[in-house]
């Protein structure tokens, strides 16, 4: 693991506004940066940076954070792999933590196979490009193939000699290890003999989501019948065929911009579409897709697009992996070519604009596609026809989400000429046979049967005062937490001559932070939201300990479910600076000119709100049954009833 001072100087030395900045063209605005968004279509800015708060938001998306969370969200790096970035780019030597023998070892294995696998990957593209051999062969076959040298790099395309033991003897003369050399499985061992796996083979690198290279994989450009014509490495300590996918690396970002995935058969297949310009493109490297390759793309969008050539055979072999996206939660749509024509042929003899207009018009949802594969066999066979009926509601009792299940039941329905009745109890018998079979909680157990869902009116969202008045006290305390104000009090008193309850005002000074956590523990008023009220102890315990903190340290010190909210809310605040109103001749008032009466009213705002709801529940307690306990109670309830009114009268809020 990364020590605690290693990661601590990371986030010291690294400057967020030059890190987004290699990724994002930023323009100065005020204080801070602004720029167009890098998850989302937009022409106007929305993407904000804070130098002084270390913090980003996009305000098209939602998403926000620090500099390691931009890393995470737009290059898809896990929390180590972005601190070993930024260390790596700001020139900080990684200090490990102490860690035991066996987890060294461990960790000591795998970076040798790593470091083999990035050897190796350079090896080739040397090899390829600086011999002869290898500009005449492999470099020759990838332009015959219409791939430009760009291209090539972009994807780090490579060759092996067709010699015995070439890679093996340079590697091995480079000083790594023949132990790492087989682990990788880059070179066999047979006795005291060694050679090349990948002997006389083009190379493509297999990368992690991060670009590390797992494992290779290798075309024989001969007509030798016995030799395999693609050739994978086997699985290592850091290669797992099933968990990794050809070009995630170079398409994750357009993934994620695209908000859709193409998965295709193979390597040519994923090259030649990147070159036409469809980046949002990878493949299960000719393995049946699995669920952690599912997985992998769910971390950048919901949505799948599986391409197929016109192969029937292949394309009632590849149903399975539309019901393990299914499983998944995720949207899928298939499109296939033409008869003789795959992907890479398909791009290879169209336009950018004319693949995207097929792909648009071409995409089928996953019944219609299913529908049309599986009719064809069984449109004159009503039992055959019942089979496929019950395979595509099969597929459909896959999908998690109710909503979804139902609309495609009744696609299903129209398409096939079923009753919804039929196809809806079939799916009850399937989804209640699931249950039994995978012998879930009792709580999943007693669920009713699946049913139509009932389209109730849409109605306006309602908004959670307390909620919003609680967000509203953890932003003044990140903003103005440790300022010195003055603020005029409201002190309760009994009148003398009517003997009437009256709000006195009384002036103190006080730091923001100690005014509202004086003024929330004098009325025991608790957070109801479990992350505001981690955020305001966090935050109360900071500035109480030290009243010169900054935001950022305690941003990169809590959990990143606590630090996307607190960024959230800071750069809300910065949120209308991308207006440039002082240009349009429209000067609003500073919130800094205003903090003692914005603490003040959203205090006041806040017991208010505590006030009118314990009044509710006392009056519909009352009203159950009127005895003596009762009457009490409603005269706590005019007693609250008048402190309501006088603090409506000092928020100038109507009764």
């Amino acid at each position: 693991m990364i020590s605690k001072t290693t990661i601590d100087q990371v986030y010291e030395t690294a400057r967020l506004e030059e890190v987004i900045g290699d990724f994002v063209q930023l323009k100065k605005s005020g204080s801070s940066f602004k720029g167009l968004s890098p998850f989302s279509e937009e022409r106007t800015p929305s993407f904000m940076v804070s130098p002084v708060k270390q913090i980003w938001k996009d305000f098209s998306t939602g998403k926000g954070g620090n500099v390691v969370a931009f890393l995470m969200e737009h290059e898809h790096f896990t929390y180590p792999e972005a601190i070993k970035y930024l260390a790596k780019k700001y020139g900080i030597e990684i200090e490990e933590t102490q860690q035991t023998n066996e987890q060294k070892e461990e960790q000591s294995l795998k970076e040798s196979l790593y470091l083999v696998s990035e050897y190796a990957s350079k090896y080739f593209q040397e090899t390829m490009h600086n011999t002869n051999a290898g500009k005449a062969i492999a470099l020759s076959y990838f332009k015959e193939r219409g791939f430009t040298l760009e291209t090539i790099k972009k994807f780090d395309l490579g060759y092996c000699l067709d010699e015995w033991s070439a890679f093996t003897d340079t590697a091995l003369k480079k000083g790594y290890k023949l132990e790492f050399l087989e682990g990788t499985g880059l070179t066999i061992v047979k006795g005291e003999k060694q050679f090349d796996r990948f002997k006389g083979r083009v190379m493509f690198p297999i990368q992690s989501m991060s670009g590390r290279v797992l494992g290779f994989g290798g075309r024989i450009l001969t007509n030798d019948k016995k030799a395999a014509k693609y050739l994978n490495s086997p699985e290592s300590d850091i290669y797992h065929k099933s968990k990794v996918l050809y070009g995630i690396f170079q398409a994750k970002q357009s993934i994620a911009k695209e908000d859709n995935c193409f998965i295709v058969e193979g390597y040519t297949d994923v090259i030649q579409f990147h070159q036409s310009g469809i980046t949002n493109t990878v493949s299960s490297s000719g393995t049946a897709l699995t669920s952690d390759q599912i997985r992998l793309i769910n971390r950048l969008t919901k949505n799948i697009t599986v391409l197929f050539d016109g192969d029937a055979a292949g394309l009632r072999a590849s149903l399975r992996g539309i019901d393990l996206i299914l499983e998944q939660g995720m949207n899928v749509k298939v499109c296939t070519f033409p008869e003789g024509e795959d992907p890479d042929s398909f791009a290879k003899s169209n336009t950018e604009n004319e693949l995207r207009e097929y792909l648009e018009e071409h995409s089928q949802d996953f019944i219609q596609f299913k529908a049309s594969i599986l009719f064809e066999d069984s449109k004159n066979d009503p039992i055959k026809k019942a089979e496929t009926v019950r395979d595509i509601v099969n597929s459909i009792s896959k999908i998690p989400d109710r909503i979804k299940a139902e609309i495609y039941i009744k696609e299903c329905a129209r398409i096939m000429d079923v009753s919804e009745g039929v196809l809806f109890s079939t799916l009850a018998q399937l989804n209640q046979k699931e249950n039994n079979d995978t012998k879930k909680a009792s709580s999943n157990q007693n669920q009713k049967p699946f049913q139509v869902l009932k389209t109730e009116p849409v109605t306006a969202r309602k908004v959670d005062v307390q909620y919003e008045l609680e967000r509203k006290i953890i932003s003044l305390l990140l903003l103005y937490g440790n300022k010195t104000e003055d603020f005029e009090d409201l002190v309760l008193k009994e009148d003398e001559e009517t003997s009437e309850l009256i709000l006195e005002p009384v002036v103190q000074q006080a730091r923001v932070f100690e005014k509202i956590y004086l003024d929330l523990q004098e009325d025991e008023m608790a957070f109801t939201n479990p992350l505001f009220k981690d955020l305001y102890y966090t935050i109360v315990e900071a500035l109480n300990r030290d009243p010169d903190f900054k935001i950022e340290q305690i941003i990169n010190s809590v959990n990143p479910d606590l630090a996307m909210e607190m960024s959230s809310i800071l750069m809300d605040d910065e949120r209308y600076s991308l207006s440039d109103w002082e240009s349009k001749n429209i000067f609003p008032k500073k919130k800094n000119e205003t903090i003692a009466q914005l603490v003040s009213e959203t205090i006041l705002t806040l017991r208010w709100h505590l006030i009118e709801q314990k009044v509710k529940i006392l009056g519909e307690e009352a009203m159950k049954n009127l005895t003596d306990t009762n009457r009490e109670v409603l005269e706590e309830v005019m007693d609250y009833t008048k402190l309501k009114t006088l603090l409506s009268k000092k928020l100038k809020r109507p009764l």
